[in-house]
């Protein structure tokens, strides 16, 4: 009997001309392996013949299989241990029609598309001498990266030769560097980067959180380079989740460019509105923001991987606000519903929860318990406590200076007293006081700004306990503070009230992998991916906690894919400096590294880089500048350079350094492979038993 069909299975039609599909082909043991790489595929709309049937053969279905082969526009054979092991089985077949099939195509026609699931050598004698020809991918266990569905959908896609199959010298964008068969490593995040939290890859300190800056991105993207062309989105299968919504920035129409940021916060708390609805899946910001040209609604959908959008525009006076919103069907492009809304400013919380209301209801999504307490939960009926608000997280997510940083921490501030119950922007503030804390205060003024912070977090959740935003400040107050075990109680509790916020995952996936939490944090970073696909700060994240989990090949692979959204971002730069030193690819990460702005994380990397590329001299110089532009502050990142030279001594003054300092960056302290040097050493022993990490 056959089993049930998986997610990832269905009816096989009959076949009646030539498909665009890929033809999935794998040994019965690596089922499990190839479902992932088939539900990877088909979340960004590429049609899959996947059969997972349980009795493979019999004259109909090996009809239908041959078929299949004979019309299928790509071939993907899984290769691993057990196919090396099976002198027989179906799959077997499978791989010499299609290899009969390439041999009959132009050199230059881009058919076989061999994976490998596991550690496999590309010259194994069990596979066709024609598999060994093309450069294989590996998605270790079938997890696959956006880069790999990106790939596959270009293959796939009627036009022009995508190069010739043979070029085992190009690099594959979802293996990452250079091969090695140096031994594999992994890394961290580091410190100036972000707010404490958000340490950078440069070594797992506590830099991870200022990678969000706790905000949006300013990598936008052009329309252009986001539109995949007429023929590829005509020929892909397009099959987004069902509930599933993308929310583009709502137009300005006051006449009035100063009043976007109006507009635009308008757009975000109406997502933020959507996003707390279970069933719904809403794409993040960032990722929706790029769009703010408007492009087609099938670029859009395409890019994000959603069934619907929602666009409108809003128009404000001094005490009232009308919004105009249309829901349209990403699939079929018809407009499913649209309203107008004419509301004064004090009745914005009802707005949002009218309109959220609306669109679960045209999408068929049932609502469970009071949907509009959630999304009113901890905002404010006051309009000008709600305009100083949007005016602070405008300011938040744009900041370039200390001034600008204390310019948004001052509006919050308004925001408060002008509603001194307002929850939201408690929290908010209190995200901001510990980034300052962190990036800009020195002396008593750090410990002073991180007490405001804590304040405002414990404030928020007094005023709304189930608000996620309350926990998650709080969660980010005693991560920079070192109180791991009670950081990770107030994650899953954010997380708990608000699994759909991409930022949150970001910085619980990177935070619960540095405490060894390896499946949870991996499971969040690919979510927080998922829900905003074009914000390269999801795609960091995602390595980070790569590196946490040492699968440095992968991490690799995520940074480049955060490098393709923002090019220029010195910590993606960084962070993939480091991914690559920790491979053993040490030229690329020279050329990362120098790639760098005049900023610590380069000096961080190159020292390490130099040293192993024998360039000692070069790498004490490095270092030289390092210290004289930071001093005693980067202790945690100069403990790492001398772990990699293998000076313990000094490696170990500089950690018990920041042991004193209460250096964020000594978050990383568990994972870091940077720091597997010292691990046996009793000083480092006991520094690990003093921080307390969580069992």
């Amino acid at each position: 009997m056959r089993r049930p069909p998986t997610a990832c299975q269905g009816v096989v039609p009959p076949v009646t001309e030539p498909s665009h599909a890929v033809f999935l082909s794998y040994a019965s043991q690596d089922a499990e392996a190839a479902q992932r790489i088939c539900e990877a595929l088909r979340a960004g709309g590429i049609e899959v013949w996947f059969d997972q049937s349980a009795l493979r053969g019999g004259d109909v279905w090996d009809q239908t299989i041959r078929k299949q082969i004979k019309s299928c526009v790509l071939f993907i054979p899984v290769i691993s241990q057990h196919t090396h092991e099976r002198d027989e089985g179906y799959f077997r077949l499978e791989w010499k029609l299609a290899v009969d099939r390439s041999h009959l195509m132009t050199t230059d026609k881009a058919f076989l598309l061999p994976v490998v699931i596991d550690d496999t050598r590309e010259d194994d004698e069990n596979v066709p001498d024609r598999f060994k020809d093309i450069h294989w991918t590996r998605l270790r266990g079938g997890e696959t990266p956006p880069a790999f569905v990106e790939r596959v959908r270009r293959l796939v896609s009627p036009g022009p030769s995508h190069g010739p199959m043979t070029n085992r010298l190009l690099p594959d964008p979802v293996d990452g560097a250079t091969k090695s068969n140096k031994p594999r490593r992994s890394f961290w995040r580091s410190k100036s980067a972000l707010p404490v939290i958000a340490a950078v890859v440069l070594s797992g300190g506590a830099a991870y959180f200022a990678i969000d800056k706790f905000s949006i991105s300013n990598h936008r993207l052009s329309p252009a380079t986001l539109a995949p062309s007429p023929a590829s989105l005509a020929s892909a299968a397009f099959a987004p989740p069902p509930h599933s919504i993308a929310v583009l920035p709502f137009v300005n129409l006051s006449g009035d460019a100063s009043q976007d940021y109006f507009s635009d916060g308008l757009t975000e708390e109406l997502l933020n509105s959507l996003a707390e609805i279970n069933e719904l899946r809403v794409a993040a910001r960032t990722s929706s923001f790029s769009f703010r040209e408007h492009p087609d609604i099938a670029t859009v959908a395409q890019k994000l991987n959603v069934a619907t959008v929602l666009e409108g525009s809003v128009r404000r006076s001094s005490h009232t606000v009308r919004v105009t919103a249309q829901l349209i069907n990403a699939v079929t492009g018809f407009h499913m519903w649209s309203k107008t809304y004419d509301r004064d400013l004090g009745d914005v919380l009802k707005l949002q929860t009218d309109i959220a209301t609306a669109v679960a209801t045209a999408l068929k999504v049932t609502l469970l318990g009071d949907v509009g307490a959630k999304i009113e939960l901890g905002g404010t009926r006051n309009p000008a406590a709600f305009d100083a608000y949007l005016r602070a997280s405008k300011a938040y997510s744009t900041y370039q200076s200390e001034k600008d940083a204390q310019a948004a921490i001052a509006t919050y501030t308004e925001a408060i007293r002008l509603d001194p119950d307002y929850a939201l922007a408690y929290a908010d503030r209190s995200l901001a006081l510990g980034n300052f804390a962190t990036n800009w205060a020195s002396g008593p003024a750090v410990s002073a700004y991180q007490q405001r912070a804590r304040a405002d977090a414990r404030n928020a959740i007094a005023l709304a306990p189930d608000l996620a935003a309350g926990h998650l400040a709080l969660a980010f107050f005693l991560e920079t503070s070192l109180e791991f075990t009670a950081a990770i109680k107030e994650y899953e509790r954010a997380l708990a009230l608000g699994s759909g916020n991409a930022r949150l995952l970001r910085l619980y996936g990177t935070f619960a992998a540095l405490m060894g939490q390896k499946e949870a944090g991996l499971s969040a970073a690919r979510r927080a991916v998922a829900l905003d696909p074009l914000n390269s700060n999801s795609h960091v994240s995602l390595g980070l906690t790569l590196i946490a989990l040492r699968r440095y090949d992968e991490a690799v692979v995520a940074f480049r894919d955060a490098k393709s959204l923002a090019p220029n971002d010195i910590y993606v730069n960084g962070n993939l400096g480091v991914a690559y030193y920790l491979s053993g690819n040490f030229q690329d990460a020279r050329s990362s590294c120098e790639a760098e702005s005049d900023d610590e994380s380069k000096y961080f990397c190159l020292a390490m880089t130099f040293d192993k590329l024998g360039r000692r001299a070069d790498a004490e110089t490095v270092l030289a500048k390092m210290r004289s532009k930071w001093g005693n502050s980067d202790a945690s990142f100069y403990a790492r350079i001398y772990a990699q030279w293998r000076d313990t001594t000094r490696a170990l003054d500089w950690l018990e350094i920041a042991m004193r300092q209460r250096d964020p960056s000594l978050i990383a302290v568990r994972t870091s492979p940077l720091l597997d040097p010292l691990r046996k050493e009793p000083r480092f022993q006991a520094i690990e038993r003093e921080l307390k990490f969580p069992n």
